[in-house]
């Protein structure tokens, strides 16, 4: 199978479209933004590289004058001298690139250590219409490459580079002083060396973008096939998920890599037998040279050494400049991480909200997408929610029932009208104090890594073992949990993966009870809780909902026939609104949505 007849997704294409990308100023600005409290750091690491490169051209010259002086004229005490100059220089060369290297991986890994922080920070605050709009796996795949390709840059190919600079101007200038002739011979290699270098960058270019977009490829179906492996063993596609993998996917990576390496196995040993034949004819002219004594020995052998060390840096620049242009690509992809706004940002000045009743109000609002605006989610708005009451909010999928709950948490600002929390416009208050007096539990509970005890306790980092165990009591959790092998401690895995899906949704409850909201937001939150499970809760709720304002996203007859007020969503607008009689002898839509559904639930209840 070729790599031509096999093509990625079109996502896994654009998402590693790495074109060619020079020096771009506003990129090595940032970029240097990071490294500034490093300075010295480079600063000393250049120093220590000016003096290893000179001890290592030096090296050459001291084999010439053990030749000349000491060989060839019979000195013992000129020959010792050389050869223990020659050690000096091998000693302060090692010594300073130790130390240069151990230089600069600190500095390196602690800038890098400074991005991975300042873009956790940003991640964490950017608002949810931003990660509606990026897959979530792809930000982080570009965050962990991006990172990586900068950090391998900025540890080892700055002061690479400029070694690499420094040795070949430095080897240039001592060969033309040792004899121009012979430096001249050799530079007649130079355009074989360009025109094999610009070759091999323009073929291994697209390879190894092909490389990445196929490294890519099989990370997204390795996490694809990992998270619906219930999916895959329920209906036995294990054979066809594992030969499209290694017939496609695994495939088209192999050739990619094995092209590349054909590639670098015919462009290194080109260099290495122009580098040969470079030095065939130096040794051929210069050898007739020494035999008319034209130059010393010394000076034909110190060529030969300068000559491989005239190419070295040569081949060193041009696997780096790749590397450059890889460390452009990531920088731009992470400033432009970093200068994404944050579009839901506290007022200047914002206010600490002070301690509510819970009195919710919406006034005319309305909201649409910043990138669709010509579709609105929700439209006029008018709801007045009084403190303690509980409203139910229903309606078919898509109608702007979770919209109208993040509009409420802040997660989004209506594009007109307000919301407003015992009369505060909760756009001038800061969205910390706003949220630390709300509790949210979601229809699909999500548990963090770490202990049962741990989870519980996110609603309320201040509060004590006992307050947590409360928590759960109240909520019906302390039984199963007790039942563990190790209780509040079990390890619940991430997502909360050794537990069903009913036991996370208990834990959900007594994290949020934890927190003493005064607004307590259900999104459809007892949707995945069988009956028995359900039943069981409905005192917790009893307890949860109590003297607390409640917003219910549900489809549940027993989370909405309590309800105070009874909304009934449709299109983005309040189609209909009362209590549960109320609303069946009307005979509308409720009325529709009780008989299709809500009518079901209550006779399996009642059935089981």
């Amino acid at each position: 199978m070729t790599t031509t007849s096999i093509t990625p997704p079109a996502y896994v294409q654009q998402d590693d479209d790495d074109a060619p990308r020079g020096f771009d100023p506003q990129v090595s600005h940032g970029l240097y933004s990071f490294a500034r409290p490093y300075l010295k750091q480079f600063g000393l690491s250049l120093i220590l590289m000016v003096i290893g490169s000179a001890a290592a051209v030096a090296g050459p010259y001291l084999v010439k004058f053990a030749i000349d002086e000491g060989i060839a004229r019979n000195s013992l005490p000129a020959l010792g001298q050389a050869v223990i100059w020659y050690l000096v220089a091998a000693v302060v060369q090692w010594v300073a690139t130790y130390l240069r290297l151990n230089i600069m991986a600190r500095a390196g890994q602690s800038i890098i250590y400074d991005m991975r922080a300042r873009l956790f920070n940003h991640l964490q605050n950017l608002s949810l219409g931003f990660f509606s709009r990026y897959s979530v796996g792809r930000l982080i795949a570009r965050v962990i490459n991006d990172v990586t390709s900068i950090r391998n840059f900025v540890t080892w190919a700055i002061i690479a580079i400029a070694r690499s600079l420094f040795t070949l101007v430095g080897t240039v200038f001592v060969m033309l002083a040792l004899n121009y002739r012979l430096s001249l011979y050799t530079f007649t290699m130079l355009p074989l060396i360009v025109i094999a270098t610009i070759i091999f960058r323009n073929k291994v270019r697209s390879v190894y973008r092909r490389v990445r977009a196929g490294n890519s490829w099989v990370n997204s179906v390795l996490a694809e096939n990992i998270n619906g492996v219930r999916v895959v063993q329920a209906f036995s596609r294990q054979a066809y998920n594992y030969n499209r993998f290694r017939n496609e996917v695994n495939r088209y990576l192999l050739n990619n890599n094995l092209h590349a390496a054909r590639l670098i196995s015919i462009f290194f040993p080109t260099v290495d037998f122009i580098s040969t034949g470079a030095i065939a004819l130096v040794v051929w002219l210069g050898g007739a040279a020494v035999m008319s004594a034209d130059i010393t020995p010394g000076v034909l052998v110190a060529f030969v050494l300068y000559i491989e060390r005239f190419f070295q840096p040569i081949q060193e620049l041009s696997r780096r400049y790749d590397q450059f242009q890889a460390t452009m690509i990531g920088g731009e992809r992470i400033l432009e991480l970093l200068n994404t706004p944050v579009e839901i940002q506290d007022a200047e000045p914002a206010e600490e909200l002070p301690p509510i009743e819970g009195h919710i109000k919406f006034d005319a609002v309305s909201f649409h997408y910043s990138d669709d605006p010509s579709t609105p989610v929700l439209e006029d708005i008018s709801l007045e929610i009084q403190a303690g009451q509980t409203i139910a909010l229903v309606g078919e999928t898509g109608a702007g029932k979770s919209t109208l709950v993040k509009l409420l948490s802040r997660f989004y600002d209506p594009t007109e009208g307000a919301v407003r929390i015992d009369g505060i416009d909760i756009r001038t208050v800061t969205q910390n104090s706003l949220r630390r007096q709300m509790g949210i539990v979601l229809q699909e509970p999500f548990l963090f890594s770490g202990s049962i005890h741990d989870n519980i306790h996110f609603g309320n980092l201040e509060a004590s073992y006992e307050d947590v165990q409360a928590a759960a009591k109240a909520v019906g959790a302390h039984e199963f949990i007790t039942n563990l092998r190790e209780g509040y401690d079990s390890q619940v895995e991430e997502g909360g993966a050794l537990l069903s899906v009913g036991q996370r949704q208990l834990i959900s409850f007594a994290r949020a009870l934890l927190a003493d909201p005064r607004i307590l937001i259900l999104d459809e939150a007892t949707s995945s809780i069988d009956t028995q499970t359900e039943q069981q809760i409905q005192a917790a709720l009893a307890l949860l909902l109590h003297g607390r304002t409640a917003v219910v996203i549900a489809h549940r007859l027993s989370t909405i026939v309590n309800a105070d007020q009874i909304l009934v969503m449709l299109n983005g607008k309040v189609a209909e609104r009362g209590r549960h009689l109320e609303l069946l002898e009307q005979g509308g839509l409720y009325y529709n949505l009780y008989r299709m559904g809500f009518q079901e639930q209550a006779s399996e209840a009642f059935s089981d």
